[in-house]
């Protein structure tokens, strides 16, 4: 009869690392900048920036809960990675967790920041409650996008913070199989590669990512984009001709100026 495989207790020596990891300072946009992007929709954004030559923009999975928000802000950024027990583990939640960057995340927030999670659509992990939630309003933080889950859930819509998730978990953080690993450094949300800095806007549309470099850009494209819009939904409501107003041809255009010179 084979004898069964017997379990060997050890001290596991940590690999040289220190956690938690964090990235360097970066500048967060102009808040006039921000101002204007208020103006432009997740969907006018993401197609703009298509055609500017950038392609994965839109975050999906994440749904908004509550509908009716929008957020336009500067990313700070908090990535979650497999476990392993040499490194980290939940086991020892209280203070693993107190000196990860789960918690060094929040130190970091500014007011007007958009909390952006990486953890891998995992539906065990929680990677936020209602406390850090609370923390997070209270710094400033007017968002959250998680390519997750958050706990706590009936708490957190009580504090009245605009969040877009995938779902809901009653775990903590690392009670699962991910750790929170580092924080303000490249993520990758829903194959949407988001640096710390870049712009998020987020609607009832779901949440895209506009690089912080080009987001000048976009907001002159797109607000110019969403005017036109504004008499094409007009003239398109009449019963105007699809050919003509959506989108303009040249005589559709000349009408568009003369009713903006009267708007003026």
């Amino acid at each position: 009869m084979a004898r069964a495989e017997e379990q060997i207790h050890v001290q596991l020596p940590m690999p040289d690392i220190a956690l938690p990891i964090s990235g360097p300072p970066f500048q967060r946009p102009d808040p006039a900048l921000i101002d204007k992007l208020y103006g432009v929709g997740t969907a006018t954004a993401s197609a703009m920036l298509h055609k500017m030559g950038i392609r994965q923009t839109f975050i999906h999975g994440p749904l908004p809960r509550q509908p009716g928000s929008k957020v336009v802000g500067s990313a700070v950024t908090l990535q979650f990675m497999p476990q392993r027990e040499d490194i980290a583990s939940g086991l020892a939640q209280e203070h693993a967790e107190k000196v990860s960057a789960l918690w060094a995340v929040f130190e970091s927030v500014q007011k007007g920041d958009i909390l952006v999670i990486q953890a891998w659509n995992d539906p065990y992990t929680g990677c936020v409650g209602e406390m850090l939630t609370t923390y997070f309003k209270g710094r400033g933080g007017i968002g959250m996008v998680v390519d997750g889950c958050v706990r706590d859930w009936p708490n957190i819509q009580k504090i009245g913070l605009p969040i877009w998730t995938q779902g809901f978990t009653p775990n903590y953080a690392s009670q699962s199989k991910l750790f929170p690993w580092a924080y303000n450094v490249p993520v990758a949300v829903s194959d949407v590669l988001v640096l710390p800095g870049d712009i998020i806007i987020a609607d009832d549309d779901g949440a895209v990512m506009v690089p912080i470099k080009m987001a000048s850009m976009v907001a002159e494209h797109t607000v110019a984009h969403e005017e036109w819009e504004v008499f094409s939904r007009i003239k398109l409501a009449e019963g105007g001709a699809l050919k003509k107003y959506y989108p303009l041809n040249e005589e559709g255009w000349a009408e568009y100026e003369e009713w903006r010179k009267q708007q003026k």
